[in-house]
């Protein structure tokens, strides 16, 4: 990555967080990045890449509070692993699975694959609730630069149509992974590992290159008798220059194949834009989830703004199209 890029790539990430600090945190139009959302009773919770997993709270899906981070420090099992990780944690997933809440949670080094994801549960998501303490469960996997051609980041949990738990993650390298998991959210033995996204990759790069084949950010959500894989195509992490994008494929089976509008595999390129920048107020959006709560198709993402480019939290409700979602700005 050329210097100019990873300035870029920092002046996306940290301005926001630095404007938070220096005007306050804006309940409204809050900061956000690579969000997932519950509902626990009358609270909202959106949980967010930030210093330990951060988390806000909101009553009506319009005004946001901070609540906490999840972590005070990185567990010892990554520091083992990263020394020099400073508790930036990235894309975490949160969903309710055998009676608690789950989170798994990214922990890389920007542009490589260096990476591992880890898991981590608790009861109740409420700190006022006496049941309410995070327990961490170490690593579901790891990705090794010149080993892997993925990287483990952006986990997404999902159970198949017989009840298996699943995660797919990834981005990057040769694409999006799914691999099976046991009844503990451990990789399931025997293995089973499926590519189901991944777009054009120039293989004669160093193999520790993340390449070009801009793709991250899976969430399949299930609607029906489908399985939709959401993901996001081309660039994050460039403010007001970045070139995010949702597109979507469907299939009868959580393990795919996923095919777009077209009938394209995404595991072979395909995927149809869902929702894109408008370049007027919003120039990018992308690392998204999906979820039906209460009777609501509920759609959060992240925008980039025009302007300074800085990273916002985006919730809108999804309306549908010949068995087709549709977000609009």
């Amino acid at each position: 990555m050329k210097r100019t890029q990873i300035l870029a790539t920092l002046v996306a990430l940290v301005l926001p967080v630095m404007t938070a600090g220096a005007q306050g945190f804006n309940a409204t139009n809050p900061s956000a990045h690579d969000p997932v959302m519950a509902k626990e009773g009358d609270t909202w919770y959106v949980f967010t890449t930030g210093m330990g997993i951060s988390c806000m709270t909101s009553q009506d899906l319009k005004t946001w509070t901070p609540a906490y981070s999840i972590f005070d420090k990185a567990p010892t099992w990554v520091t083992d692993l990263m020394p020099d990780f400073r508790n930036h944690m990235w894309a975490p997933d949160v969903f309710f699975y055998k009676g608690e809440w789950h989170v798994f949670y990214s922990c890389s080094r920007f542009g490589r694959n260096t990476s591992v994801i880890g898991h981590v549960s608790s009861p109740s998501l409420d700190p006022k609730n006496p049941a309410y303490k995070w327990t961490d469960h170490g690593m579901v996997v790891q990705s090794v630069p010149n080993r892997d051609m993925w990287n483990a980041i952006d986990p997404n949990f999902v159970l198949d149509e017989d009840g298996n738990p699943w995660m797919d993650f990834g981005s990057f390298w040769n694409g999006i992974m799914m691999v099976r998991l046991d009844e503990n959210l451990k990789v399931a033995e025997p293995q089973e590992w499926i590519n189901i996204c991944r777009r054009e990759r120039s293989f004669d790069l160093d193999p520790a290159n993340a390449g070009d084949g801009a793709v991250e950010a899976p969430f399949i959500y299930k609607k029906g008798d489908w399985y939709y894989l959401f993901a996001s195509f081309d660039y994050c992490c460039r403010g007001a220059n970045s070139t995010y994008k949702v597109v979507i494929g469907r299939s009868k089976s959580a393990k795919g194949p996923f095919l777009d509008k077209e009938g394209k595999d995404m595991a072979k390129g395909g995927g149809t834009t869902l929702i894109e920048g408008n370049k007027t107020d919003y120039v990018a959006i992308g690392h998204c989830a999906a979820y039906t709560i209460e009777g609501k198709d509920i759609f959060v993402s992240h925008i980039y703004m025009a302007g300074r480019g800085d990273s916002r939290l985006f919730v809108r409700e999804m309306s549908w199209e010949d068995g087709w979602p549709v977000v609009k700005f």
